[in-house]
């Protein structure tokens, strides 16, 4: 997964995949029908890994924009052992357009996402933490694509203080 998350799909080659398994290059194969095969699963990893983490803070205690903080700061102070960016953006741009099945999985992870955020911001309408104007819908959205944008920019070696700055002004949105 870090192998694929660190250079790519197209850049990781088979020996950086012996390198980050262990696995040496027949066993590979063997043990994966294709590198494709290796990275769908991978991705998969990530996604369950992400949403798990995900989900458990936007449908636990506390305010919605407190939530809606940790993850734009998820982007802006990444753990530091992880490489630049999101393995699901770094793919959306990579992959997605040509590549049907990543895709589709991209689209449901990312309806996911949008799915449990809108849940928790309609949640904090009823109890007033968010204006009666707010559309839940549409500021899912809009959460959901800043941080695919921080995770972007973040890729393109963006600073902390610009990826502080675009999180902030998201937040004041909320």
């Amino acid at each position: 997964m870090r192998a694929f998350w660190d250079a790519g799909y197209e850049a990781t080659s088979t020996q950086d995949l012996c390198a980050a398994t262990g696995l040496g290059r027949s066993s590979i194969y063997n043990t994966f029908a294709s590198k494709h095969d290796l990275f769908v699963k991978a991705l998969l990893h990530y996604t369950a890994w992400r949403n798990a983490q995900f989900t458990e803070l936007m449908t636990g205690e506390g305010p919605v924009k407190e939530k809606i903080r940790t993850l734009l700061w998820w982007s802006v102070d990444p753990e530091p052992a992880d490489p630049a960016g999101c393995l699901v953006i770094n793919t959306l741009v990579e992959l997605a357009p040509h590549d049907q099945s990543v895709a589709e999985l991209l689209r449901r992870d990312t309806d996911l996402r949008v799915q449990v955020i809108r849940s928790a911001l309609e949640t904090a309408r009823l109890r007033g933490e968010i204006g009666a104007d707010k559309d839940p819908l549409a500021l899912a959205h809009f959460v959901t694509a800043t941080i695919n944008g921080l995770g972007v920019a973040a890729r393109g070696g963006t600073s902390r203080a610009a990826l502080e700055s675009i999180a902030k002004v998201a937040l004041d949105a909320i």
